[in-house]
């Protein structure tokens, strides 16, 4: 064991592997925490069971609230790993090598919250069955179920591929759970053949896993724009949809960076500019955000049409006015300010702006789905809806697990791929370097081919 430690040591990377060896007391205490609120979410789902749904906020015609908010926050934020990941590995992005198994553990969690809070919503889970024993093929919720349960499976499959040099080094230099690492190593021995093997698999799956991404949040915007209430029919729900998702998972994806680079001290391999990089993104996002927002809402005025316009001006000057402008504030004008100067371009400032976008993302997700539901176009008495403690606890537990889960990951697996960090100090410099006079004026390209 001695010599397994002094192995482990000496390493070039061996601090990634420090929160799997090592567990620091501050860890039990935080994860005692969380559970705390998982037990009373648990709690809280329990008595809506018992009591029905009466006692959330629930009523007609706002039959969707909460819930439904957070099934449509949480599957966009699970655009933050595969989605960018997938991209980032297809573009060759070398920076990428330090982020994207931290992006793609957060896909993979944060879907089963999504799915949840759609069960939850049910009031009674069984009857979610009744999609798969009773199928209609034109129902879009049909779609959902289809198109979620595939982008877990390809998400998790792309997730795995990369765990699998890592996973065979923690077997090798020992360690409390060997035998576990045994059987997911898949008796990986890092042959030339593998690699090449393990390249291939994990390129055709970032190449399958982007239609597969984009299609989840398209069929998401389906359940709301194939319906005929107002502002919910608009065939611009799709990318404004899509838009929404990769915009709040940038911002997650950076948020989790953060907390990783300080809690587990990776200041080393989570630089500055890697949040610069991903801070662009983001600010590219929040101006794509900001114009398919504007688009929809000036169509809606333009358009003229009494029942959207009732949804327009409860939104704009209404009774959720604040809420719409505060979604205005965060998810725009604040990340615009931060990260459109390289000054305020730094660690904490996009942070501050992720935290930003993510609270006023949730907002947009609110205030699509209650508004429209408060004004309805049936024989109803219009209805204020408000959550109830049931809800807000169900909510408030939902992200305690899935932040307790994700730390879960790294006592088991390292946060930062060890084998693509060394290919990169390997093999990457002298690539990029070649790619780079290959097409610099003055220079043969590496073909050894010329015009002429």
């Amino acid at each position: 064991m001695e010599q397994q430690s002094q192995h482990r040591a000496n390493l070039p990377d061996a601090v990634l592997l420090q929160p799997i060896v090592a567990t620091r007391s501050s860890f039990y205490y935080l994860a005692l925490a969380l559970l705390g609120a998982t037990s009373f979410a648990f709690f809280a789902w329990v008595w809506q069971l018992r009591q029905g749904l009466g006692v959330t906020g629930l009523n007609v015609p706002v039959y969707w609230g909460v819930y439904i908010t957070n099934f449509v926050f949480f599957i966009g934020i699970s655009h933050a790993g595969t989605l960018i990941s997938a991209i980032l590995r297809l573009c060759d992005a070398e920076w990428r090598r330090s982020i994207t198994r931290a992006a793609e553990v957060i896909t993979v969690l944060v879907l089963f919250f999504g799915v949840g809070s759609v069960i939850v919503d049910l009031g009674r889970p069984d009857r979610m069955l009744n999609v798969l024993l009773h199928p209609n093929f034109r129902s879009p919720l049909l779609w959902d179920v289809c198109s979620i349960s595939v982008y877990l499976t390809a998400s998790s499959i792309y997730l795995y591929l990369p765990l699998i040099p890592d996973i065979a080094m923690l077997r090798d230099y020992g360690g409390k759970y060997t035998r576990f690492y045994r059987i997911l190593a898949l008796g990986w021995s890092g042959t030339d053949r593998q690699r090449r093997i393990l390249h291939r698999a994990i390129s055709v799956m970032a190449v399958l896993v982007i239609p597969i991404a984009i299609s989840v949040h398209t069929v998401v915007s389906w359940v709301f724009g194939m319906t005929v209430q107002p502002m919910w029919h608009s065939t611009i729900f799709g990318p404004y949809f899509v838009v929404g998702a990769i915009f709040s998972g940038i911002a997650s994806l950076i948020i989790a960076m953060a907390l990783i680079r300080r809690i587990y001290f990776l200041q080393d391999y989570l630089k500055p500019i890697h949040f610069n990089n991903l801070g662009l993104l983001l600010l590219v996002m929040a101006l794509l955000w900001f114009y398919f927002t504007f688009a929809e809402h000036l169509t809606t005025f333009y358009g003229n049409e009494p029942a959207h316009l009732i949804v327009f001006y409860s939104k704009l000057t209404g009774p959720y006015a604040p809420l719409f402008w505060s979604m205005v504030v965060t998810c725009f004008v604040i990340p615009v300010a931060l990260l459109s100067r390289a000054r305020t371009r730094t660690v904490t400032g996009t942070v501050i702006a992720s935290i930003s976008v993510n609270i006023g993302m949730w907002l947009e997700r609110f205030t699509i789905v209650v508004p429209t539901l408060s004004q309805p176009r049936l024989p109803w008495a219009k209805s204020a809806y408000s959550a109830t403690w049931v809800e807000i606890g169900m909510t408030l537990g939902f992200g305690a697990t899935f932040i307790f889960l994700y730390m879960l990951f790294t006592k088991f697996f390292p946060i930062v791929s060890i084998w693509e960090v060394q290919e990169g100090r390997e093999q990457a410099v002298p690539e990029v370097v070649a790619r780079v006079r290959s097409y610099m004026p003055g220079t043969v390209a590496t073909t050894g081919q010329s015009e002429g």
